[in-house]
């Protein structure tokens, strides 16, 4: 059984699922390890409920170091990160073996690649979102699955750094980081970092005839607590971080 065979199961669930997940979000700037094989072990886990060939290519847009594509590998699968950020390749002394630097609003690679595509808080950093999200449904083959969370700009990470100020205007919280640390935040405002709202991308979904929205929800929390989501501006605060699991039909 490989290391994240063996992490799944014996998955914690529930709110024990939720609670560890935060304890290590809490420890990810001095010990981002741990946070991020549970996050790729708890992804792995949500994409077997829909029988997503893991085993088959897979996307990464934005994976970084690469531990979602270390996950797929060890399945036997055929991993590929594309990764806007040279840098993000290096993180944590870190390098996944199959990447390129390439723009998740337009993917390097043909129409229907892709066994499952996978983006994990990208969605917010990206100047034209929906570009990106046509950009994985174009590279996913009929029948694939796709995987997408963001950071809602409402939610207390919203700001990523520069949270919680950034629910006085995103300009306002990077100013006041500057001051309090002397130097400008990592996610700049407008132009790294963007007000992605929920209802929007929602919309987008629905919209949509080639795809099949299969569960959407709070990322962090337990199950039971997907209809949150729904509750007009409290769903975007609540929710922390928002999945979305489709296929393309």
């Amino acid at each position: 059984m490989s290391t994240t065979e063996r992490t799944a199961s014996l998955h914690p669930s529930g709110l024990r699922r939720s609670a560890e997940l935060f304890r290590l979000y809490r420890r990810e700037p001095v010990d981002p390890g741990p946070f991020y094989d549970f996050l790729a072990s708890d992804t792995m886990a949500q994409l077997d409920e829909y029988h997503a060939d893991t085993t088959g290519v897979v996307v990464d847009i934005g994976g970084g170091p690469g531990y979602i594509a270390d996950a797929i590998r060890e399945r036997g699968g055929r991993p590929l990160v594309v990764e806007y950020s040279e840098k993000e390749l290096y993180l944590h002394g870190r390098t996944p073996h199959d990447a390129v630097v390439g723009d998740g609003q337009r993917l390097p690679l043909r129409a229907g690649a892709a066994d499952v595509v996978h983006s994990s808080n990208v969605l917010e950093h990206v100047p034209d979102p929906f570009a990106m999200l046509e950009e994985m449904v174009r590279v996913l083959r009929v029948g694939g699955i796709g995987y997408l969370s963001y950071t809602p700009w409402l939610s207390p990470w919203g700001g990523h750094e520069t949270s919680p100020w950034h629910f006085a205007g995103g300009t306002r919280a990077a100013k006041r980081y500057e001051r309090k640390t002397g130097s400008p935040p990592k996610n700049e405002y407008g132009v790294s970092l963007f007000e992605m709202r929920m209802p929007p991308v929602r919309e987008w979904f629905a919209a949509q005839t080639e795809i099949e929205t299969l569960w959407e929800g709070p990322r962090y929390w337990p199950p039971s607590w997907r209809p949150i989501s729904h509750v007009p501006v409290v769903g975007e605060v609540v929710a922390w971080n928002h999945l979305i699991l489709f296929r393309h039909r």
